[in-house]
């Protein structure tokens, strides 16, 4: 299962022991093992501190040291991210809403290997994202401003204009946008993945050198890999690569309830989120 050099390999981002898909395109991931070298996930995990990595940074940030290890130590033809409780849904309907062992709902490697290679009404592609979340209420600016430090978007776009200023106008745009792709989840060619990476990862290391993630508690510090997830769609809408969309499903139940009390505190209440839900 935990082989990085097949045509298909999705890293499965985990920090604690978790069930884990049964379809071997799948490849489950230790994230933070430098941190935490007394936790051993068995030898189904593949652990971050391996090969070039980035696995001591995990605390600020988060699922990115998986993204890292991806892009330096895997030469799949597709690679790709998701996490413990966040998968890609499959495209079978009967399966994805009346199979009762919810990772019966997971996509399979006969999913995204017919989303890639395209259909009588669509083309092949080899970008393949969850749709969009949308906040229609707030602009993807205004919410995160409202719930966690609106600061760290300002410098972002300070670094943008000095390091990669082609990419500013589609920075404004998201910015204003009420929707965007989130959750550092896609699969991509390798070509792509490491041409996202290699954009990414040094503007994400600019914004640390400038607000480090020592100033903020143990949640606030994991801002770079929350940061990070909005710059996907500044370098899908700059670059203007070709993409498909799949669901998102959880292995456990969401409880929206909660997650949707969250959100309109912060908007409303002025009250930043302290946890993830």
């Amino acid at each position: 299962m935990n082989d990085p050099n097949k045509r298909i390999c999705i890293a499965v981002a985990a920090h604690k022991p978790y069930p884990m898909p049964s379809d071997s395109i799948y490849m489950p991931m230790q994230v933070g093992k430098a941190l935490h070298p007394d936790v051993d996930l068995g030898e189904e995990f593949v652990p971050d501190n391996t090969g070039d990595n980035i696995s001591d940074k995990n605390a600020s940030y988060s699922e990115l040291t998986a993204l890292y290890w991806m892009w330096k130590n895997c030469d799949a033809d597709y690679k790709g991210l998701v996490h413990y409780r966040r998968h890609f849904a499959t495209q079978n309907i009967s399966r994805r809403f009346f199979k009762r062992d919810r990772f019966q709902r997971i996509a399979t490697e006969n999913d995204f290997r017919f989303i890639l290679s395209g259909n009588k009404s669509q083309g092949p592609c080899d970008i393949v994202l969850p749709h969009k979340r949308h906040y229609y209420i707030e602009t993807v600016y205004s919410h995160y401003s409202h719930t966690f430090d609106g600061k760290q978007f300002d410098v972002l776009r300070e670094i943008l204009l000095e390091m990669q200023p082609e990419y500013v106008r589609a920075f404004d745009i998201l910015m204003q946008s009420t929707s965007a792709h989130i959750y550092n989840m896609f699969v991509m060619s390798r070509e792509r993945f490491d041409e996202y990476c290699a954009w990414m990862f040094p503007i994400i290391e600019e914004l640390i050198r400038r607000i480090p993630p020592e100033i903020y508690d143990a949640f606030g510090a994991r801002y770079p890999g929350r940061v990070s997830e909005r710059l996907l769609d500044i370098w899908l809408e700059t670059t203007d690569y070709n993409y498909r969309e799949l669901n998102v499903c959880s292995p456990e139940p969401v409880d929206w309830m909660r997650k949707g009390t969250g959100f309109l505190m912060a908007k409303f209440a002025g009250k930043k989120y302290e946890k993830s839900f």
